[in-house]
């Protein structure tokens, strides 16, 4: 091993998994805020262990002073999708920024492993903006669904355990949960319009409920007492049955009480 400073040297890598999972958890807000749905679920990031990339260095036979462009995946994102149909798109979206470039992709979906592995991965170069200077750095960015991942997250700490020596009979279960998980995939994509729909209605009735409760916090504010006390009573009870249609109603109504409220507020001429 070199002497040099580790420390220094992964400080780019840093930096680069902290700005593109600033960027692509924006990319998830405004997709939600444009579209009321988007294909990202959740986003992770992580620089590689000294040791993993030790490891690696060691197994691919790549020189010390070459792993910043012969170890691609220092620097790895993660971004976890509900839907297979969502990692094309995610993938799609990625492919068309101008503040990256893809170099190459690895479909483990449609070509997966041996063990069962199922992942989308896309080798990039980021420029990062360090103190010294613009950096090129390499970085592999992973999409996966929640049940590709779990299985994987698995499959890599048994790997750990064993030295990437796994028992034959387990090798053989890990195979056959990775199937379960495909085929729990495939099952969630055939009810996908429903389950979007039920997602949809879920954060629409759960927004009405917040927007209540603002509301008759704002007509104490106006000195609506009794208004307040009584929408509270009401809204108690239309609580109680869950009856989002009267839900509705209550929220038109205190509405309009604001909107009367503050326009008896303003002075006279205005």
């Amino acid at each position: 091993m070199d002497g040099r400073d580790w420390g220094t040297f992964l400080l780019p890598y840093e930096q680069t998994v902290e700005e593109l999972k600033v960027k692509f958890k924006t990319m998830r807000s405004e997709l939600k805020k444009r579209e009321e749905y988007t294909p990202i679920e959740f986003v992770t990031g992580r620089v590689k262990r000294l040791s993993s990339i030790l490891e690696k260095a060691k197994r691919l036979n790549v020189k010390m002073e070459d792993l910043e462009t012969g170890i691609e995946d220092i620097a790895g994102i993660r971004i976890m999708c509900q839907f297979v149909e969502d990692i094309r798109r995610v993938a799609e979206y990625i492919r068309a920024r101008k503040d990256l470039e893809v170099l190459y992709e690895k479909d483990y979906i449609t070509n997966y492993k041996e063990s069962g592995y199922r992942s989308f991965h896309m080798i990039i170069k980021y420029p990062v903006q360090t103190a010294l200077g613009q950096k090129i750095v390499l970085a592999e960015i992973q999409i996966r669904t929640l049940a590709m991942n779990f299985w994987a997250t698995i499959e890599h700490s048994l790997n750990y355990k064993y030295r990437e020596s796994l028992p034959d009979e387990m090798r053989v279960r890990l195979k056959t949960a990775a199937e379960a998980a495909s085929i729990l995939d495939s099952e969630m994509s055939s009810i996908r319009e429903e389950i979007l729909e039920a997602q949809k209605t879920f954060e629409e009735n759960s927004n009405m409920t917040t927007q209540i409760l603002k509301a008759i916090h704002q007509l104490y504010f106006y000195h609506l007492v009794n208004e307040a006390i009584d929408t509270q009573a009401r809204f108690n009870e239309i609580w109680q049955v869950q009856d989002m249609e009267a839900m509705k109603e209550l929220l038109d109504h205190v509405r309009g009480l604001l909107s009367a409220a503050k326009k008896d507020s303003l002075p006279d001429g205005l």
